[in-house]
């Protein structure tokens, strides 16, 4: 697994040994980053079930300002951190070990995101409900992005949000939403 293109092209990653976290496909990942190129530059980055934090570093290394890494095992922390040091995009990264909905509650109201990642594990079918917090608790910048893999063959729809593609990529899919508004946190 290596960073594609960008400031830290070709870099090695390095992935938490074992079950517990499910890296990217690297198709998948080029075709992600195919389907945003021209989104990235200068954007604030939430990458919410982070994992080795591939996907969030691509995006750093492609010109993002910031990226904000989220997982609740400690092991992949530590493997974040090692891959944001390796790359040399650690100074742009927020590295935080937390439940995803705990964060995403506690960050509510005080930060926004226009790129936002979401691959929670498979087994919990949490996208759409993870999507929806997003948005309850203003998390998605206006004109902001939210790329989901999951298992789901069909897309999830998801209030507030438009789907802009749908494709499989071998044992996955990936959902790209465009954040369109609607009820935010406080509003009746």
């Amino acid at each position: 697994m290596r960073v594609i293109t960008g400031s830290a092209r070709g870099t090695r990653l390095e992935s938490l040994p074992g079950e517990d976290t499910r890296p990217t496909s690297g198709v998948a990942k080029e075709a992600i980053f195919s389907m945003i190129q021209f989104e990235i530059e200068g954007r604030r980055v939430f990458d919410v079930f982070a994992g080795t934090g591939q996907l969030a570093l691509e995006a750093l290394s492609r010109g993002a300002a910031t990226a904000l890494l989220c997982d609740n095992n400690a092991d992949a922390i530590e493997v974040i951190k090692r891959n944001a040091k390796r790359t040399n995009l650690y100074d742009r990264c927020r590295i935080i070990c937390a439940d995803a909905a705990s964060l995403i509650r506690s960050l509510g109201g005080r930060e926004q995101f226009d790129i936002i990642f979401v691959d929670p594990p498979y087994a919990a079918k949490s996208t759409g409900s993870v999507i929806s917090s997003l948005r309850q608790h203003s998390l998605c910048a206006p004109g902001s992005v939210v790329i989901a893999e999951s298992d789901l063959r069909e897309p999830v729809e998801i209030e507030g949000f438009k789907i802009r593609r749908h494709n499989r990529y071998g044992r996955v899919f990936i959902t790209v939403y465009d954040f369109i508004g609607g009820q935010e946190a406080g509003e009746e």
